[in-house]
């Protein structure tokens, strides 16, 4: 580029002293015209063009992300791993017939103490009372009774609520009496302090054999000449086992086996199998089996979660398996071993309708009908006995029953094909089958009896399927699952998105973690006023918006590169430019400067002549 200069007045110089003023100038050195500004204007113009360039190719590449709660997510997952969930209980015991321990209430409430103290340290399953509990102890002796001091989680019992008598002779018209006479009786008690929830066992020294029943309500009996001793084992088991553990001690269920789904939703899908169509087909009625029965077990389950039923009948259904006749029997055999193969996944087409997707759970529960040439078809137990329900249960995925028609031999030999029905009483007993197969599935007890420590405990069935202190239990087991659940996802997801600085975080995210945290929040106050179902919804509800934002569809993509490789893609379009206009940017700041003090040491030349 050619010098630009600014003209200049050249100082004045006398006619003696030009000649040696010129002789003196030294071109390198000096210069006797102001160095311009345009060029320099001009590059540092480019150079700033690019600087201002620069917030907006960095915004061009930014990555939007939805502020994260992360200091609440790590005090919700520590606060749950260092303290697990305080679900209050309160029970209460009432005797009757114990006249000698009139006065001995406060006596009997610490040895029942103690006696739960004991059982409650061998096994702590999440979900159950702990030591989270409250006990009183009501001694009826004629018009007069004794009772402990009550806290603000008990209720203060009126003497003569419960009659003795009247209670004998509810037990003489059948346990189902005596049952729904409890409930009438027991019933009246309501503490928010506890959720409304008070667990009651009543004690009668009366007869000869000493028989214990839990009901289906919140109550159970001992009847019989107990002693004390015998009746403070039997409340306390009665109390840690049953009312706190719901009658089992496998503990929390893991999560690849926990029969409701990641979004709160089961589907029970319901299908029946006609092996061999040649031989005959079945058919049922199950509207009729959904509205009676299955419909009061939906309502059961609502804070547990969301269920879903279908049906359908299938054809050409062979199994895996072999069976071999058994002439003792009279039938054909196949055992536990062939368990494995039953299930037929190639020609048993058990899929269900499309909204059964995503991360719901499936359980499929399949009557499956032989062919004649294996007909009638019987399962053999490990210790040689036949299976009295003649079905078995495949944990996540559901249970099977095999059902043999009525003189299916006979029927064979006819060789006439007939569509048959299968009547309501018949189904209503498969149903029956599927219903304590879907208890398993829960992790509870399909047969109606307890045996513990103390003895045996007979329980009473509910039509619904579940009793209430057995769906406390569930309310209180789930909701535990369920916030170890939304802690563990929440904290993946915390520590996932800190981890990947690039990873696109939406808004929607940000609000599905932050509605899971209050959801969670939510069923730990709940848990903790003892209002069980209430913290089972919450919980599920928190469980669901966790994984939502974990298994969000905006932050599956590929796109999560670092800063080096953003870096290391634009740097071959923008840096050869920029180290050259940089570079220029330098290089005419630096000639400028010389070129000025060439300018000021020619101004002091005639100075210093």
């Amino acid at each position: 580029m050619a010098e630009i200069s600014e003209p200049s007045k050249p100082p004045q110089l006398d006619s003696g002293s030009s000649e040696a003023g010129l002789s003196q100038f030294d071109p390198k050195t000096m210069r006797n015209t102001k160095p311009g500004f345009k060029r320099l204007i001009l590059t540092i113009s480019v150079f700033s063009s690019f600087l201002l360039g620069l917030p907006f190719l960095w915004k061009s590449v930014e990555i939007y992300r939805a502020p994260l709660p992360f200091k609440d997510i790590d005090a919700l997952s520590s606060h749950i791993e260092s303290s697990p969930l305080q679900f209050p209980c309160t029970f209460r015991v009432i005797f009757f017939g114990f006249d000698s321990m009139a006065s001995r209430a406060e006596q009997l409430k610490s040895s029942i103490l103690d006696e739960m103290t004991k059982l409650s340290s061998k096994s702590s399953l999440c979900g159950s009372c702990s030591n989270n509990y409250a006990v009183s102890v009501v001694i009826e002796s004629g018009s007069d009774c004794s009772q402990t001091r009550t806290d603000a989680s008990s209720c203060s019992w009126r003497c003569g609520a419960l009659s003795a008598s009247d209670f004998a002779a509810s037990l003489e018209n059948g346990l189902q009496s005596a049952d729904d006479f409890l409930e009438v009786a027991l019933g009246g008690c309501y503490k928010p302090a506890s959720g409304g929830r008070v667990y009651s066992v009543v004690v009668m020294n009366k007869g000869e054999n000493v028989k214990a029943t839990i009901g289906k309500y919140r109550h159970g009996w001992i009847v019989g000449r107990v002693s004390e001793a015998e009746a403070i084992a039997k409340v306390a088991e009665t109390f840690v086992k049953l009312f706190g553990n719901g009658g089992t001690e496998d503990g929390l269920i893991p999560g690849e086996f926990m029969p409701v789904g990641a979004d709160g939703k089961i589907f029970l899908s319901f299908n029946l199998l006609n092996a061999d169509p040649d031989d005959w087909i079945y058919d049922w009625d199950f509207q009729k089996v959904d509205e009676v029965i299955l419909k009061p077990l939906i309502e059961e389950l609502t804070p547990i979660a969301n269920v879903s039923v279908e049906s359908q009948v299938l054809y050409h259904t062979p199994t895996s398996s072999f069976s071999y006749w058994d002439n003792k029997q009279e039938s054909y055999i196949f055992n536990t071993k062939d368990l494995p193969f039953f299930v037929n996944s190639n020609e048993w087409h058990l899929d269900t309708s499309i909204a059964a997707g995503g991360r719901s759970k499936i359980l499929h529960f399949v009557v499956y009908i032989p062919s004649a040439r294996e007909c009638p078809l019987l399962l053999q137990l490990p210790d040689g006995q036949i299976s009295e329900t003649n079905g078995f249960i495949s944990p996540t995925w559901g249970g099977v029953i095999v059902w043999n028609p009525k003189g299916c031999l006979r029927d064979h030999e006819s060789k006439l094909l007939h569509r048959h029905m299968i009547l309501y009483p018949e189904l209503e007993k498969i149903v029956e089958v599927f219903l304590g197969q879907f208890r398993q599935l829960f992790g509870l007890k399909s047969n109606p009896q307890h045996v513990g420590l103390s003895g045996t405990f007979n329980i009473l069935t509910s039509q619904k399927g579940f009793t209430e202190w057995e769906m406390d239990f569930l309310s209180r087991q789930h909701s535990c699952f369920n916030l170890h659940s939304c802690a563990s996802s929440l904290g993946s997801l915390s520590r996932l998105v800190q981890s990947l600085p690039r990873m696109i975080i939406i808004d929607e995210i940000g609000k599905q973690v932050k509605y899971s945290l209050e959801a969670a929040n939510l069923a730990q106050k709940n848990a903790s006023m003892g209002v069980f179902d209430a913290a089972a919804i919450s919980s599920r509800q928190a469980r669901s918006l966790a994984e939502d934002a974990f298994f969000h569809p905006s932050i599956m993509s590929v796109s999560y590169f670092s800063f080096e490789h953003c870096f290391a893609v634009y740097s071959p379009f923008f840096l050869p430019v920029a180290l050259h206009v940089i570079l220029a940017a330098v290089r005419e700041w630096k000639r400028y400067k010389q070129e000025h003090k060439k300018y000021i040491a020619f101004l002091a030349k005639p100075k210093q002549s």
